[in-house]
């Protein structure tokens, strides 16, 4: 059963990163598309850049759609563990799922360079969720209670990761993401 996806992200990448090492990170999706580079991955959508990595500008750029089968999850999830030691900080990856009857599957990836960049990086986007849910309703005074209560929240959890001595160090995490979250782009 094949299907579309759209995959989006912009990942900040360390200094001194060259496209070469991003090519060979990715590889696991290349390898997929049955491409050879970057260029070469293209988008169904022609108005998207695909993968793109900008040295200069020290990004890698992921605005692509796709027909995948059912692999392409752990493909995807293999080359973000290889990208996340390149990575300056830690950064969302937007992944929708179109299924042939119509429904749509949202997933957030985080790719980092260590756990605690992509904790960090959940807490800043369940801040941005919540905060911005009930700003409709309520002011940032009602508000800062429940943020006060995330933060715990996200404290309390790092510190349970923490103690577990056997946790594995892994270049990215995911979640499902509920649905009507605004997309990236």
């Amino acid at each position: 059963m094949r299907m579309e996806v759209h995959v989006h992200a912009e990942i900040p990448v360390v200094e001194g990163v060259t496209r070469q090492q991003i090519e060979q990170a990715l590889q696991p999706w290349l390898a997929y598309l049955e491409v050879e580079t970057l260029a070469d991955a293209k988008s169904l959508e022609p108005d998207e850049p695909g993968l793109e990595y900008d040295e200069s500008a020290r990004s890698l750029l992921i605005c692509w759609t796709g027909e995948i089968g059912r692999s392409f999850q752990q493909v995807l999830e293999a080359a973000l563990e290889a990208v996340g030691p390149f990575a300056e900080e830690a950064a969302e990856v937007d992944v929708t799922l179109y299924h042939e009857g119509g429904e749509q599957e949202s997933v957030l990836l985080f790719v980092g360079p260590n756990a605690q960049a992509i904790h960090e990086a959940q807490r800043r986007c369940m801040l941005d969720d919540v905060t911005g849910m009930l700003a409709r309703q309520f002011g940032k005074t009602q508000i800062e209670p429940i943020i006060g209560m995330i933060n715990e929240l996200f404290d309390r959890d790092w510190k349970e990761k923490i103690a577990q001595p056997t946790q594995s160090e892994r270049a990215f995490e995911t979640y499902s993401r509920a649905p009507g979250r605004r997309h990236l782009h």
